[in-house]
């Protein structure tokens, strides 16, 4: 005898709070349901079925899945992720042996129930094997707005959702980086999130929503708002900001005063090397330079680095336009603004120093002073980690042929390989250029030999960071990518037994 049909299993959004504001579709599959489902905080009732209360039919079989810890205290072994991990195990079987069984099963999520909901995980165990709808809900932060009867986004504004309990720095720079915000998850995190919104200099505006669509709805400015009675479940709207910024991106002043200075009849402009990636590496120039600009420009990785702060405003752009975003930031030096164009590494190797040189050529821009505060460059972090191979005269060269031919690259590579000189090698490869480290390789090879040392340095300073040591003829150019740095010893560059890379700094002739 064969066994009937499967159940199925639907993912059922009841909206915010108001039982009034859920779906037709989803009032329809709730009160045919065989098994309502929920998930509930221990010892709490769980808002869902609150919200669904009167739709559940007299007969249907409840399932109340009960997280075992809601905070990161727990003595499971696997911590507070191994425990939450169990219970997801725990929770989709329990459901899975009612679908088995040709029992259908309607899971309740509050809000939206792909918008930060539980039911996501369930998702993940069980869609693969039983036949699963989702019906959306109208998410918090809809309700939320709709509360403080406060406009979020409009035109070509970008809307963000930020859990609140990113860390303080991360929360800052992509608040500024943004128009309109929602802050989820706030509770104990609040006030971290208020300094963020400080620093960023979204706090004017911001607007505090809690139980939003209840009887226990309240909202106020987030600047009002007690620390100590802030829920886990309340939202901060920050308002986008389309019909208040200038043609720069500058936001209003938090005292209601212009940010814009009175056209200067010269300005400067700082460019400023990062360093590699550690902010230990950072230079005290950099670090000062970076506290007293107003506006930061550069691509946007390296943008990100630079910690946001109350009156910083942040222009990102992407990595093929350097010339216009020298532009931009000559544009604001020239208007009187205190700018700083950053770039990793050190601006003055590969960097944006030379773009913002090639752009100020222009009679507009005659009268801006350009200050370059130099940075560790990758060459120097590789080399340190890999011991002392630029000990020695040694060149530096650029693989990417996005500025200059091959047939450039090829020739230097040939004069430099003829005189003997250790080389650091940018840019090595990427996405479009995935045979030109094995031609610079064949190239070499017509003057070095073969077991010549080769660093290979990967994300040198940062959580990734690799480093390889190889020959010139072993050298795996298919692993080689933008991330990396090569350098090719000369022949002189010795490695010691614990493989340490140096070159003497001496030359027999």
């Amino acid at each position: 005898m064969s066994a009937g049909p499967a159940g199925r299993l639907y993912g059922i959004g009841v909206g915010p709070g108001d039982p009034e504001l859920m779906t037709l579709k989803a009032a329809r599959l709730i009160g045919a349901a065989d098994v309502v489902a929920y998930h509930a905080g221990r010892g709490k009732d769980s808002n869902a079925r609150r919200i669904a209360a009167g739709l559940i039919p007299a007969g249907a079989v409840e399932e109340v899945l009960e997280y075992p810890v809601t905070t990161g205290l727990t003595d499971h072994p696997g911590g507070y992720a191994g425990a939450i991990a169990d219970f997801y195990d725990r929770a989709a079987h329990r459901l899975a042996g009612h679908l088995a069984a040709g029992r259908d099963v309607v899971l309740l999520a509050e809000g939206d129930p792909l918008f930060y909901g539980s039911f996501m995980y369930m998702h993940d165990k069980l869609a693969g094997r039983f036949v699963t709808e989702i019906v959306p809900g109208i998410p918090a932060f809809a309700a939320a707005t709709a509360a403080a009867a406060t406009p979020l986004v409009r035109q070509t504004d970008v809307l963000t959702v930020l859990p609140g309990t990113l860390p303080e720095p991360e929360l800052a720079r992509r608040l500024a980086d943004t128009d309109g915000a929602i802050i989820m998850k706030l509770g104990r995190n609040f006030p971290a999130v208020r300094r963020a919104l400080e620093a960023a200099g979204r706090l004017e505006g911001a607007v505090y929503v809690e139980r939003a669509s209840t009887d226990a709805e309240v909202h106020h400015p987030v600047r009002d708002v007690d620390p100590e009675s802030v829920p886990y479940f309340s939202l901060i709207v920050v308002p986008g900001d389309s019909q208040q910024v200038d043609p720069f991106g500058r936001r209003p002043s938090p005292l209601g005063e212009s940010s814009v200075r009175d056209p200067a009849p010269e300005g400067k402009l700082h460019v400023v090397g990062l360093g590699p990636g550690p902010d230990q590496w950072l230079t005290a120039e950099a670090q000062r330079v970076l506290a007293e600009v107003d506006h930061v420009v550069g691509y946007a990785p390296y943008v990100d680095r630079v910690p946001q702060r109350a009156g910083l405003t942040r222009h990102c752009s992407g990595n093929t336009v350097e010339v216009d975003r020298a532009r931009l930031a000559l544009d604001l030096a020239r208007s009187g603004e205190r700018v700083a164009v950053v770039s990793g590494g050190d601006a003055g190797v590969f960097g944006m120093a030379a773009a913002v040189f090639e752009a100020a050529e222009d009679p507009l821009y005659a009268r801006i002073d350009v200050r370059v505060a130099p940075g560790v460059s990758a060459v120097q972090a590789v080399a340190a980690r890999a011991g002392a191979p630029i000990g020695a005269d040694f060149a530096v060269m650029s693989l990417s042929d996005r500025l200059k031919p091959w047939d450039v690259i090829a020739r230097r590579l040939d004069a430099i390989a003829a005189a003997d000189l250790v080389l650091a090698v940018y840019n090595p490869a990427s996405r479009s250029r995935t045979r030109q480290v094995a031609d610079a390789r064949d190239v070499l090879l017509r003057h070095r030999a073969p077991d010549t040392p080769v660093v290979v340095g990967r994300d040198v300073g940062r959580d990734e960071e690799s480093l390889t040591v190889t020959t010139l003829a072993e050298l795996d150019c298919d692993a080689v990518d933008m991330k990396c740095l090569l350098i090719v010893g000369a022949s002189g560059t010795r490695v010691t037994e614990s493989g340490r890379v140096w070159s003497p700094r001496f030359v027999r002739s």
